[in-house]
């Protein structure tokens, strides 16, 4: 395997002296091949836990239990060079494309400190190329933006060029953290194409963190889709969204408006409170306060995985257990 996380749970104690909890990731886990490269998508709301495991994965959070083993190696027990390792082949793209950037420096300066921390290049002159070949894969010219500075560019360009500065590493994953929810809708299909291609042409594989699940269908592989911290359903996309078993997975693909004007968007959703179930790690299903066919057992343990349709396509919900399915 190329990365894995084994039982993955992030719990955060309450500011201010507060003795409640809450749990942003909850025994979640994560397997991605070496070969063929892959898109795995990880959806859902705000707060659900995708930037938490996003940041576990990238180390910048250290998780309350669990581990992320790139190559066999966990990294939280990793060595200098196994870290430095780690992050040349572990690489990021972030959700917005202006904070990442120095504003005082030109776009230049973002490919100098690569090529310097990671030794990349012998002299100048193989550095403007590797520079110029990094721009051309994601669509942008040296000429155009490396003078410039990041306030003169557009979203969409500092995106791309965000995508220039991780390939350039040579990493053998990527983690996308929302990176098209801040640049315009004109702008998203040419960032996913670039995503596409680095995959199928480089062999880059993407953890593509998104609450948008039009683009996840169009571009991953695979998905794992959260609720409050905790996975609801996951599986190969396709079969995840075109057949969803668990009710959130259900409201989530329901609520996208059809993109037609003769049909009209209606219907109230009215929400409980927010981290209603979110205090305990056995407080139950957290989708139990929102759920229309919940059932007595789904306040007593949040349920398993349970095998649906394809091998790999799998629901946490105890209306997919096989005695209820053959009930029902």
């Amino acid at each position: 395997m190329l990365l894995e996380v084994r039982d993955a749970t992030k719990i955060y104690s309450q500011r201010g002296g507060g003795t409640g909890e809450v749990i942003a990731l909850q025994d979640f886990n994560l397997e991605i091949r070496k070969s063929p490269a892959s898109i795995t998508a990880i959806a859902g709301e705000s707060g659900s836990g995708k930037t938490t495991l996003a940041n576990a994965i990238l180390g910048f959070t250290r998780l309350t239990s669990g581990q992320v083993i790139y190559d066999g190696q966990d990294i939280s027990h990793a060595n200098r060079a196994q870290v430095k390792d780690y992050r040349r082949n572990v690489q990021a793209v972030f959700q917005d494309p202006f904070g990442v950037y120095n504003p005082f420096y030109r776009v230049q300066h973002v490919f100098n400190l690569i090529i310097k921390n990671f030794n990349l290049s012998r002299n100048q002159a193989e550095s403007r190329q590797m520079i110029e070949e990094a721009l051309n894969v994601v669509g942008l010219h040296g000429q155009d933006v490396l003078r410039k500075y990041p306030h003169q560019l557009s979203g969409g360009q500092r995106q791309r060029i965000m995508m220039a500065r991780a390939y350039m590493i040579e990493p053998r994953l990527i983690v996308a953290d929302e990176p098209v929810s801040m640049v315009d809708a004109s702008l998203r299909a040419s960032i996913l194409d670039v995503m596409l291609r680095l995959k199928e042409e480089n062999g880059i594989s993407f953890l593509y963190i998104t609450h948008d699940l039009s683009t996840a269908y169009q571009v991953s592989d695979r998905i794992h889709v959260l609720y409050q911290g905790s996975v609801a359903e996951k599986g190969p996309t396709f079969s995840v969204i075109d057949r969803p078993h668990h009710p959130y997975v259900k409201l989530l693909i329901d609520s996208v408006p059809v993109p037609d004007p003769a049909v009209k968007w209606e219907g109230e959703i009215v929400f409980p409170a927010e981290e209603e179930m979110r205090g305990s790690a056995n407080s139950g299903c957290r989708f139990y306060p929102r759920c229309d066919q919940r059932l007595d057992q789904c306040l007593q343990q949040q349920p398993p995985l349970y095998q649906v349709d394809d091998a790999d396509h799998q629901v946490a919900c105890y209306l997919c257990q096989p005695d209820q399915s053959a009930a029902q």
